[in-house]
């Protein structure tokens, strides 16, 4: 395996396996890997269920992580896995201010009157609205779509435009219903990488406009999610307003923006999301995409393409994308 992006603090989670053996959940502490079946008297049989004991099992996280003595393995030779496996995903549309302006002015309509820069100054005014009424947008996803931080992008034949949408996305330590947004980061037992694959050819019902978006089809893909390579303490991360969050295609910068561009933060979208819906142990709120998915650079992905994704403290995954039919 390639060299790893560090995580932040003195260790982070993952789930891993020895060549095709059954995947573990695994403590993470610089590159060497300790089994928690073992390590923990309760033996989990994966991720979450060591999120779902989250404030009891962080202290004895933190003691194995310094604890020299313990059976540990090295990172080299192990497969990484994606994580964790949420029982659900709450997505989150339109919360990069920059990324939002870019999108509607690459879909405006031909017959559309307004200059570039007329556009980009109605739209902005659109998204200081929207975060002045505190009005998220919060959909779901499938966990079938997950794979893995290092797995191959299978890129289905029919999707004509399939694009990059790197995210930071919080993991949920324990049930949350209707908290407020004070409260919500006591919901939060870490942070991981997502890269939210879209087909932009099929984002919008063309067949049925007055419904709108086809968030089934163009996000749900087998593979569409990867996610990982870790996840990392909510402790150790000192300040989710003010990461960068980077996407590179074949060694090109293409996404590199911090995330003081979220309309809403992770406070705010977990909160609302808990309004409608209970969130539970693992399940996953992303945070949206910023700036430079390849829409708008005119460059959409196609069979070979590499991409590496990070978010400072959480590591780096990184996918190779293949045409249906050639994996």
């Amino acid at each position: 395996m390639a060299m790893l992006a560090q995580p932040a603090g003195s260790f982070a989670l993952g789930t891993f396996s020895a060549q095709d053996g059954e995947p573990f959940p695994g403590l993470l502490a610089e590159d060497r890997v300790l089994d928690l079946r073992s390590a923990l008297d309760w033996a989990p049989s994966g991720l979450r269920a060591v999120v779902e004991r989250w404030e009891e099992t962080l202290p004895l996280l933190r003691a194995l992580a310094d604890d020299d003595a313990l059976g540990w393995r090295p990172l080299e030779g192990l497969r990484v896995h994606a994580p964790i496996e949420p029982r659900q995903i709450f997505q989150s549309g339109a919360n990069y201010r920059q990324h939002v302006i870019d999108l509607e002015v690459a879909h405006r309509s031909p017959d559309d009157p307004r200059t570039v820069e007329e556009a980009r100054a109605e739209i902005a005014a659109v998204m200081d609205r929207r975060a002045a009424e505190d009005l998220p947008y919060v959909f779901i996803g499938l966990t079938s779509a997950i794979t893995g931080p290092y797995d191959d992008v299978v890129l289905p034949a029919w999707a004509e435009k399939p694009d990059w949408e790197l995210e930071l996305a919080a993991v949920i330590a324990k049930p949350a219903y209707r908290v407020t947004v004070e409260e919500a980061l006591e919901y939060v037992a870490g942070y991981t990488i997502v890269n939210d694959l879209t087909d932009r050819a099929t984002v919008f019902r063309r067949d049925m406009k007055a419904i709108g978006t086809d968030w089934l089809r163009c996000k749900n893909a087998p593979g569409f999610t990867p996610l990982g390579p870790w996840l990392v303490p909510a402790e150790s991360i000192a300040d989710t307003g003010d990461l960068r969050v980077t996407l590179k295609l074949n060694g090109e910068t293409m996404q590199d923006e911090s995330t003081k561009d979220m309309l809403f933060g992770v406070a705010r979208l977990v909160s609302y999301a808990s309004q409608t819906a209970r969130l539970l142990p693992g399940d996953l709120v992303l945070t949206g995409s910023p700036a430079g998915n390849g829409i708008h650079w005119g460059r959409l992905l196609r069979d070979g393409d590499f991409m590496e994704g990070s978010i400072t403290g959480l590591g780096v995954q990184r996918t190779r994308c293949v045409a249906e039919g050639t994996a």
